[in-house]
């Protein structure tokens, strides 16, 4: 029996999120679900959970990692739930009414995020620099 009750408002019933799903340094058989144009540079769980909390849906998270994830590290660890279901079977708000929507949602935000655009301008210029930077000084030598 997988699912011991059909409410939508038992944590057992929550959507799960991996960071994977809006990675887009992934792949879609790596596990990405979303467009590589949509998808976040190497998000985190804690991202994940920030953006989804501030946008006041019930979050939490868990110590799992996603199944085609071989990079057992920390930084890839990790699985949000949310809920987007209420116990009646509507949506806990509009404009969440399916999984991708979450999803998309979340892309969007992470970059916003303080932790993110406080390290040099905007999230993508500063993942960039720091490739880049390791990739430069192989070459001064």
């Amino acid at each position: 029996m997988a699912h011991l009750t059909q409410n939508p408002a038992d944590k057992e019933r929550f959507v799960c999120l991996y960071p994977v799903y809006i990675n887009s340094k992934k792949t879609l058989a790596e596990g990405r679900r979303i467009s590589v144009e949509k998808a976040v540079e190497n998000p985190s769980c804690t991202e994940i959970r920030d953006v989804l909390a501030a946008a006041g849906m019930n979050v939490y998270m868990e110590n799992k990692i996603h199944p085609r994830e071989w990079n057992r590290d920390s930084q890839f660890k990790g699985r949000v739930r949310v809920q987007i279901k209420q116990a009646d079977g509507s949506p806990c708000q509009d404009k969440f009414s399916s999984r991708k929507d979450v999803m998309i949602y979340v892309a969007e935000m992470i970059p916003k995020l303080k932790t993110r655009t406080q390290k040099s301008g905007g999230g993508d210029t500063s993942s960039q620099q720091g490739e880049g930077g390791k990739k430069s000084k192989k070459k001064k030598k």
